[in-house]
């Protein structure tokens, strides 16, 4: 999977960034439940800047798995960099106050399930090069499911709903277990990528 345009070193310290900032992001996530803002506003800023992060770590994997898989990794690239994108929108609308919470998690949740789509797609390649510890490419694909129901949020978005009464509706209790695959599965995944990549 890993080619010589990026060294697994580096890959493996950007994966490593990516799940710390994503599992500081969980933190805060909490801490504004228990005591309030600011702690929801840093929450956003880990939740975009993980997004970011993960540009980065789709970009530097694309070529290790491009050769095998020409036209799979294409479409799994395109994917991952446009759900890292509406990721985007989705903290800048809560951030900047523009849009309710609603309406910006949506976002962050459909851009996240994109993620968890390149997630699948690697570690498809992953499971059939055996370029990564089987239990690694497992806890992938479970991650990967899990982001991946956060594809139930596209129609939301698409009516603009920005409801500000919360209901423990069956979409809503699929919403919040994919935002638990982004707060804390995912950035777990990456640290545990990258302490492989290190000792490789």
């Amino acid at each position: 999977m890993f080619t010589n345009n990026f060294s697994s070193v580096t890959i493996g310290w950007v994966a490593i960034a990516t799940g710390i900032v994503g599992l500081l992001g969980l933190t805060f996530i909490i801490l504004f439940f228990t005591i309030g803002q600011p702690f929801g506003t840093l929450n956003d800023i880990c939740i975009g800047l993980t997004a970011i992060l993960s540009m980065v770590i789709v970009w530097m994997l694309y070529p290790g798995h491009h050769a095998p898989f020409p036209l799979l990794s294409q479409v799994a690239l395109v994917i991952a960099m446009f759900g890292a994108l509406l990721v985007l929108v989705g903290t800048a609308l809560a951030i900047s106050g523009i849009k309710g919470w609603f309406l910006s998690g949506l976002y962050m949740a459909a851009g996240n399930a994109m993620i968890g789509l390149w997630l699948l797609g690697l570690n498809y390649f992953a499971l059939r090069d055996n370029s990564l510890p089987h239990s690694l490419v497992i806890f992938g694909l479970i991650c990967g499911v899990i982001l991946a129901l956060g594809l139930v949020t596209i129609p939301g978005i698409v009516r603009g709903i920005d409801s500000q009464e919360y209901e423990l509706t069956t979409f809503n209790y699929i919403w919040w277990a994919s935002s638990l695959g982004y707060l804390a599965l995912y950035p777990t995944w990456c640290i545990l990528l990258g302490r492989f990549l290190l000792l490789k």
